[in-house]
């Protein structure tokens, strides 16, 4: 490790330590005789290393700050913190897979603030600092008493207590319901029924303290194009560049004073259209919100050359008018942008449209790191391997003439490069990068022949999400981003977002019998992209292209994995010469085939797909047809799972929809619910059927709620998995484990006589 990581040099003078405080003369004799003794102490040093490694760690163990992660809860207990009885399970053994659970169920930042909290015990600021550090969830405290309505003594008046409704501010009575009423201004009559109360609970009691816990995140999006929509006319543009509606969020700002009550600016939620207009004491809703609107807010737009040449970069917040585009007919006035906030649309004058583009920075909400994004993840780097830099267009520059070395205005360019290097070079290149630099659009048609050996890698740069959109240009073939490949060549992308066409991996031509051909593609992995499900998006989030597959396999022997992604449906069309089926795994991801009734993964001339799969904590929306699944685990199958080969593979902690063919099952849904049934009650038996059904939000990418289980859903679902956490792609925010610490730690900290709760705004 410490050779590869410091060079050789360092390495062997650290190696040499023992060795070079040998009197010299004793290192004479030792050359003279081939080094015998500089050999030895360098295994002598080997262990010294390892000794001071592990006494260092020792050091680092004793403070909070630095420890290993399996130091925490025992630090928490020399506190009396009090841990969950689920993280006594928690083994060294099962590290790989509990590490995710172990920081939820020991939450280091809770442990290291135990002592500030107890001495903050009772204030109602600590509740929200209680949900930040001990379920990661930002969260809004109020105190239900404040919120009740009573007549007011005129000597102690209070005005900031709930009042009743002015119906002549919309902003206002829109905050009712908004959030779950997280900001609900109004006076209510008294509910007896108790916050805790495991039937149905009450809310605006005199002891009730409600936490409101916002569970999505708010994931930026930076200088990217909107999406001219020209069914309505080309001065409509939605934020999104998929063309769909979109609501946009705060940016969430750090709040002031840690005794400070978190508003909506502090947290991720959405933008109001009310919220987004400055309000002034006349209710004036013409003008936006300057705290919202600029470099480093919530929301910037630039129309470079508009209204006049040389402006636009940004739009001056003077011409942004709060809109309700629900319909796309608004009367702008010229000079003017009317932007609604809660859809993602923009329209600019019909007779004095931007001629040279839009472009826009915002925010959405999402769940989890999934997809492509501009989050901080994990990329691998290929050896010895040529990088080559793609630069997309940005608002106001000019396209260069000419790029410095290693720099390119296109995909295609870099791809010639790489060929005409791979000419020019005396030995044999092997591995190339190609880096998408901007959160832009890459467009037209990318076809990728690797030699053998060969690897490619397309990634996204740090924390940016490049948009490639495949173009329909050619009338007579198909416009995929085609992949083909000779033995040992591997294809890898990173980061990405591909819209408007799918991946298509040819394999070669085979027209022979015997054994299969070995030049083919070895691998294609996909980790952190986003392929649009039915390749393009209505308004509603309706896919265009519900029926076409996200990646096809076309008699192609090339190994498939899937991380960290969302994906349509996948299609194999098997080789002539098929010997073993190839492998498919898809690991903490999405394949949705836009519908229960579709094909997730199936083939067009066969009963069904020749690969041997795999799936681990997955989403899968429509039917899988296999050859032969070699595990699946904590996964949802919305609809039936079909396999050929039976004898061979599991599925465990699964729900697989009554009717489906697969290995043997063990500890899944809704088998053990019918197992604690008495035989022949029918009647129970279809209602528990039912009952265990997952239920979704939203089944539409890329809506906020994708695919997340309702908070109604069952507890077999919710808490399924393996470790007791959620089946499918949203395992690993362990959120049943989130939410019991949270009430926990509200139990411990909360005023003598109050009863709190946890209410989830979104």
């Amino acid at each position: 490790m410490s050779a590869q990581a410091g060079g050789g040099r360092s390495m062997s003078a650290q190696a040499d330590r023992l060795y070079d405080l040998l009197p010299v003369v004793h290192r004479m004799r030792d050359a003279d005789q081939g080094f015998p003794l500089r050999d030895l102490l360098r295994v002598l040093s080997r262990q010294a290393d390892v000794l001071e490694q592990d006494i260092a760690r020792l050091y680092d163990n004793w403070f909070i700050e630095t420890c290993d992660d399996w130091v925490v809860p025992y630090i928490g207990d020399l506190l009396g913190y009090a841990l969950l009885p689920e993280a006594a399970t928690l083994e060294a053994a099962d590290a790989a897979c509990g590490a995710g659970l172990g920081h939820v169920l020991a939450p280091r930042a809770d442990v290291a603030n135990t002592i500030d909290a107890r001495r903050r015990k009772g204030t109602l600021s600590l509740l929200e600092d209680l949900a930040r550090d001990a379920a990661d969830w930002p969260a809004r405290a109020v105190e239900f008493y404040r919120l009740l309505g009573w007549m007011q003594h005129l000597d102690h008046p209070h005005p900031r207590r709930g009042g009743s409704a002015d119906l002549r501010d919309p902003g206002r009575l829109q905050r009712i319901g908004w959030a779950n009423g997280a900001f609900d201004p109004f006076a209510h009559s008294v509910d007896l029924r108790r916050m805790g109360s495991q039937r149905r609970r009450g809310r605006y009691g005199i002891a009730d303290v409600g936490v409101f816990a916002f569970r999505l995140r708010s994931y930026p999006v930076t200088t990217t194009p909107a999406y001219c929509e020209e069914e309505f006319g080309p001065h409509c543009f939605s934020f999104s560049i998929l063309g769909n509606d979109t609501p946009l969020f705060h940016r969430p700002v750090e709040e002031t004073a840690p005794t400070h009550i978190a508003e909506e600016i502090n947290l991720p939620v959405p933008l109001r259209r009310y919220r987004f207009a400055e309000r002034g004491p006349r209710a004036d809703y013409a003008s936006v919100s300057a705290a919202l609107y600029g470099a480093g807010r919530s929301v910037l737009i630039q129309a470079p050359d508009w209204p006049a040449r040389g402006q636009g970069l940004p739009v001056p917040i003077e011409a942004l008018i709060p809109a309700d585009l629900s319909g796309w007919h608004y009367q702008v006035p010229r000079g003017r942008v009317a932007v609604d906030p809660q859809l993602g649309r923009l329209m600019f004058p019909a007779n004095q449209r931007p001629r040279r583009g839009v472009w826009v920075s915002y925010q959405y909400g999402f769940a989890a790191d999934l997809g492509g994004g501009e989050y901080a993840r994990s990329t691998s780097e290929l050896e010895n391997a040529t990088r080559y830099i793609v630069h997309a267009a940005l608002p106001g520059a000019a396209p260069a003439e000419s790029w410095p070395a290693g720099h390119f205005g296109g995909i295609a360019d870099a791809l010639a490069a790489w060929a005409q290097a791979k000419a020019a070079a005396s030995q044999p290149l092997r591995a190339l990068i190609i880096e998408l630099a901007e959160s832009g659009v890459y467009e037209g048609s990318i076809d990728l022949q690797l030699d053998a050996g060969e690897a490619i890698q397309l990634r996204a740069a740090e924390c940016t999400r490049p948009v490639l959109r495949l173009l329909d240009v050619r009338a007579s073939q198909p416009d995929a981003l085609s992949i083909a490949g000779q033995s040992g060549s591997r294809v890898l992308l990173d980061g990405l977002l591909i819209v408007g066409r799918g991946i298509e991996v040819q394999g070669p031509n085979d027209e022979g019998e015997g054994p299969p051909p070995p030049d083919d593609l070895c691998e294609l992995l996909i980790r952190h992209c986003t392929l649009v499900p039915g390749w393009a998006l209505h308004c509603n989030c309706d896919p265009k292209r519900p029926g076409e597959p996200s990646i096809t396999l076309d008699g192609s022997r090339a190994a498939l994995r899937v991380e960290h992604s969302i994906l349509g449906a996948i299609s194999v069309i098997s080789p002539l010469r098929r010997g073993e089926p190839p492998p498919l795994r898809l690991c903490d991801s999405i394949l949705d085939a836009t519908g229960v009734e579709r094909v997730a993964l199936g083939a067009p001339d066969e009963a069904v797909a020749y690969v041997d799969a795999s799936f681990s904590r997955c989403t899968v929306i429509g039917e899988v047809q296999a050859h032969g699944v070699a595990l699946a685990e904590d996964t949802i199958f919305s609809s039936a799972l079909r396999v050929l080969r039976r004898q061979l593979g599991c599925v465990r902690f699964c729900f697989v929809p009554n009717g489906s063919r697969t290995p043997r099952r063990f500890h899944c849904q809704p088998d053990l619910v019918l197992a604690a049934l008495a035989s022949g009650d029918a009647s129970r038996r279809a209602r528990e059927l039912l009952r265990v059904v997952p239920q979704f939000d939203t089944v539409r990418y890329p809506a906020p709620h994708y695919l997340r289980l309702a908070d109604d859903c069952c507890a077999e679902i919710r808490r399924g998995a393996s470790d007791r956490s959620a089946m499918g792609v949203y395992h690993d925010l362990y959120e049943p484990q989130r939410e019991a610490n949270l009430a926990a730690r509200l139990q411990e900290y909360v005023p003598a006589g109050t009863d709190a709760g946890i209410l989830f705004s979104n």
